[in-house]
């Protein structure tokens, strides 16, 4: 071997020994320089899945889904209208992100009612004209049952597997990012099960609602969106959870036409219901005619419809079953609250009656009150809370355990002659009954445990209402007058029902004033401000209208 080759070599290692012998510093620079280089990949990966699922949605499913009308263009008639073209959009969203919604525009449910026969034998695409959906209008109303959206983040997944974390505590990437990522469509599943734990936690409470990707879509698919939250009133009665926020409605503009999504919530009664549409501060007015909405200028409660599928100029849509009794609802469908703020003042002022003998009255008259409710609904009859059980609702979110009885108010047209039939076959026995339907009339029936179930029929008068009251062994008559009064709906003891919508003064109409103020002692005859004489039963009539058992 030559000196010069000898050299030559001896250079060679002492370079190789250098490299091997870097700085560890500098070794952990270039390992945080590959985690941002990874990092940044990362988010363009996902940012560019993203885009790709947009174009997806926006081009290919809408033309595949325009496909069979866009055939016969040129024999259609008024399938190029703005809200023809909005509702198409919109169920074209709806569809691909399975959003679960379905029509209550009650416009377009009274022609659909009208014309069902037509609709019923109407197929996909083979509409020649556009008879519902075109008629002229501000916005058509759909329903999202919000408890069974179950698409999470509205659109699919990126689920990319990690597994060079560093071994230390650390996640091996900042909060921050992970928040930037998981909004952008990318979920994180490391392979390790210390760190998919570490993971979840974090997903847990950062993941996007389902309606984030929702909104992201149709944007891009040219609507407006508005979104209207509010505190959720299901949990006002639990001091730690009072304050949650809620979606209450979306309004999708497209054009000059807008899409009215009332977001429907499940109660615990087994029904339907949706919130007020009050306009936050910095809303802007003019985005659509908010005036013309016909859902949300108070909250609703509707019963659980039954849905099925039906064609309607072209498109298919969910509707109700029974679009009538929907329809018949909709007029009549305003929601109260119980006052739970107010609720836990009053118990904080008169503490509540937790004695095993109130307890087992509370249970009693719940069961009794929940076999009327289902016994009267077969019937058909309205009915609502009155007197002590209407005061109780209204002051304390419960029932008086002082009151001893359930008492319910039913407008005398509405009067059936089954029901003292219907309640004997339900197994509450007729008490007494006092009254005759066209004067006075009460019923009162015998539950278990000595407790009684007391209905007082209400009779219209020009400018009052009132219902009677009858004193078996004299045969007097009295009579209390009320304002008059609508109903709306409430929750209560686990169940929809009526309670007049202007209680205050259906309240103080009966106890006064002071009606906050519990009282015992309570006379029938004499306690109630609102009471007074209306004469006498003839002798001759007492066999018909007092009748005791």
């Amino acid at each position: 071997m030559s000196k010069q080759d000898y050299l030559r070599i001896q250079k060679d290692e002492t370079n190789w020994g250098t490299f091997t012998r870097q700085p560890r510093e500098h070794r952990r620079l270039m390992s945080r320089i590959n985690k941002n280089v990874i990092l940044a990949l990362l988010t363009l990966t996902s940012s560019a899945f993203l885009l790709f699922q947009l174009y997806y949605y926006k081009h290919y499913l809408s033309a595949k889904n325009g496909a069979g009308l866009s055939k016969s263009k040129g024999s259609q008639i008024g399938f190029d209208s703005i809200q023809w073209r909005a509702v198409k959009k919109f169920i074209m969203l709806t569809s691909s992100q399975n959003v679960p919604v379905f029509l209550i525009d009650p416009l377009i449910l009274e022609l659909i009612n009208k014309n069902f026969e037509q609709v019923k034998n109407t197929s996909h695409g083979s509409a020649s004209e556009c008879k519902f959906l075109c008629v002229p209008r501000d916005f058509t109303a759909f329903a999202l049952q919000y408890h069974l959206w179950k698409n999470e983040g509205g659109f699919s997944w990126s689920w990319i597997f990690l597994d060079d974390f560093p071994r230390s505590g650390d996640l091996g990437l900042s909060a921050v990012s992970f928040v930037r990522l998981s909004h952008l469509g990318v979920l994180f599943f490391p392979t390790c099960e210390w760190k998919r734990r570490r993971w979840q936690n974090l997903w847990d409470i950062v993941k996007p609602g389902p309606e984030e990707g929702w909104f992201r879509i149709a944007e891009n698919m040219g609507f407006q969106c508005l979104k209207i939250e509010s505190k959720d009133p299901r949990l006002d009665g639990i001091d730690s959870l009072s304050g949650t926020e809620i979606p209450l409605h979306y309004i999708c503009k497209l054009a000059a036409h807008a899409i009215h999504l009332v977001v429907f919530h499940e109660r615990s009664g087994n029904y339907l219901w949706h919130g007020h549409l009050r306009l936050k501060g910095h809303i802007d007015r003019k985005f659509v005619p908010f005036r013309k909405l016909q859902f949300g200028r108070y909250p609703g409660a509707f019963d659980r419809p039954e849905l099925q599928q039906v064609t309607v100029d072209g498109l298919d849509l969910l509707i109700p079953k029974d679009p009538v009794h929907f329809l018949e609802e909709v007029p009549h469908s305003r929601f109260i609250e119980c006052r739970y703020k107010e609720a836990r003042a009053f118990f904080q002022q008169y503490l509540d009656d937790n004695t095993v003998e109130a307890v087992a009255f509370r249970k009693s008259a719940k069961e009794l009150l929940q076999l009327a409710a289902r016994t009267l609904k077969k019937l058909g009859v309205r009915f609502w809370l009155s007197s002590g059980t209407c005061l109780g609702w209204y002051r304390q979110c419960n029932i008086i355990p002082y009151s001893k009885d359930v008492d319910l108010g039913i407008f005398i047209q509405d009067y059936k002659s089954d029901i003292i039939s219907a309640f004997h076959d339900a197994g509450l026995p007729l008490k007494h009954k006092f009254g005759k339907v066209e004067d006075s009339l009460e019923l009162s029936f015998q539950g278990k445990d000595d407790v009684k179930l007391d209905i007082f029929f209400f009779y219209e008068e020009t400018d009052h209402m009132w219902n009677g009251g009858t004193q078996a062994k004299t045969g007097k008559k009295f009579k209390y007058l009320f304002p008059k009064f609508t109903l709306c709906w409430t929750e209560f003891v686990d169940m929809k029902l009526h309670v007049p919508c202007e209680t205050i003064e259906y309240i103080e109409a009966n106890y006064g004033k002071t009606w906050k103020i519990p009282v015992k002692t309570w006379d029938w005859k004499r306690s109630p401000p609102n009471v007074q004489p209306n004469g006498i039963w003839p002798v001759s009539e007492w066999d018909e209208v007092i009748q005791l058992y």
